[in-house]
């Protein structure tokens, strides 16, 4: 039940400390996961003091425990181990504080990290995280790299030295953090999404030297992992050598196998490029050459050519048997026309002789009536009627008289 309480019935610090046990003496024993990062053996003492921290995020507990129970694992543990810790919550009413009372003290051995790191991997796997399509590419010159790695390590001065010799003009955001031991994910954490929200970085390096399994499960944490998967900004992974394989390295966009390959995968060479770009443009330069020297060879073939060499030579033997054939056909023109007009004057000189006009002019006479009938017979005609007669150079009138 809540407990009820006003300015005019408040409740002792004694009460509210008691109830607050009593509140924790209900929780019961339970199993805790963490990272020893103070530990106070005391000897000689009954007790013994260590303080365990989560290695994602940035809480501790202190744990106490039975002198007897600590010398189990003594030789075993120590400050920067994981250890697995069954014990009861317990409150101290007088200082108003809380820990955790060890009843059992177990060591966290490599072989159960790495079958841990193996099915976060699975799982990381199956919801594509680590995916090819997911992977984007580099920039080819960045404006502004981002580099996460450890104060003054050699790391850095590898990634920054190698960088500025191949691009000297090349410019660095680095963020600096704890690469190991518990303070290094939230670190991590927070550099990374710094430098994936500031708005020159291009890319972004994270990066540290060789080290133990242990030393680098900072680098295999779920919650860096998720961050890194989460980047907009391209990130490359340069953890250890070559044999290291982080999950980190998985989630990347590109996993480089040291921090001097990272600066040359990240940076370009600016020797290199100038000598790609004369390469380049002496393969253009043969290219072209090439072009015009085959195009001048076939433009030369084409006016070697008969026609292209004397190109009117063809019009000039075409001319003159057109002025052959003009002359030809002129002179047959002229010889049809002639024997035309030779048949023409002989058809009119037989039309004309036997044309009517011509029995005119030889003395004849044509007898016509008015309606112009033509008299052909005597009988044709009858005593008094008026005829007309055509000759040669007119007409005139003649009446018919009595027969003789």
């Amino acid at each position: 039940m809540a407990l009820v309480t006003s300015p005019e019935a408040p409740v002792p610090v004694g009460e509210i400390s008691r109830l607050i046990g009593g509140w924790i003496d209900r929780l019961g024993a339970v199993w805790v996961e963490g990272q020893i990062i103070q530990l106070s053996p005391r000897p000689g003492a009954g007790m013994a003091f260590l303080t365990l921290r989560d290695p994602s995020q940035d809480v501790s507990i202190s744990v106490t425990c039975f002198r007897d129970v600590f010398d189990r694992v003594k030789d075993v543990v120590s400050e920067g181990a994981r250890v697995v810790v069954h014990a009861k919550p317990v409150w101290y009413g007088r200082a108003g504080t809380l820990s955790l009372r060890a009843a059992d003290i177990r060591p966290v051995g490599i072989g159960e990290l790495l079958a841990r790191l193996e099915r976060l991997r699975k799982s990381l796997a199956a919801e594509g995280l680590f995916a090819e399509d997911r992977k984007r590419p580099l920039p080819f010159l960045p404006q502004r790299v981002g580099l996460v790695t450890g104060r003054a390590s050699d790391a850095e001065r590898d990634v920054l030295h190698t960088a500025r010799e191949r691009w000297p003009a090349v410019r660095f955001e680095v963020r600096h953090t704890a690469v190991q031991g518990v303070r290094a994910v939230p670190q991590l954490v927070e550099a990374v999404r710094e430098l994936d929200a500031h708005p020159e970085v291009d890319v972004i390096i994270v990066t540290r030297g060789g080290g133990s399994m242990e030393d680098l499960l900072p680098f295999s944490d779920e919650q860096l992992v998720r961050t890194a998967a989460g980047c907009r900004t391209p990130l490359v992974s340069a953890i250890g050598h070559e044999a290291d394989a982080p999950l980190l390295d998985l989630v990347a966009d590109l996993r480089s196998r040291t921090p001097t390959h990272a600066a040359k995968d990240v940076v370009p060479d600016v020797g290199e490029e100038h000598e790609r770009v004369r390469e380049l443009r002496a393969r253009a330069f043969r290219v072209i050459n090439a072009f015009i020297d085959r195009e001048e060879r076939g433009l030369a073939d084409v006016m070697s050519r008969p026609a292209m060499a004397d190109p009117h030579a063809m019009t000039d033997e075409r001319a003159e048997e057109i002025r052959f054939l003009l002359e030809r056909a002129r002179r047959t023109l002229g010889h049809r026309l002639d024997r035309a007009e030779d048949e023409l004057r002989h058809t009119r000189a037989r039309v004309v002789a036997l044309s009517p006009a011509a029995t005119l002019q030889r003395g004849y006479a044509v007898l016509q009536r008015e309606d112009g009938g033509v008299i052909r017979s005597p009988e044709e005609t009858s005593e008094g009627e008026k005829l007309r007669a055509r000759v040669a150079d007119g007409e005139f009138g003649v009446t018919v008289g009595p027969d003789a």
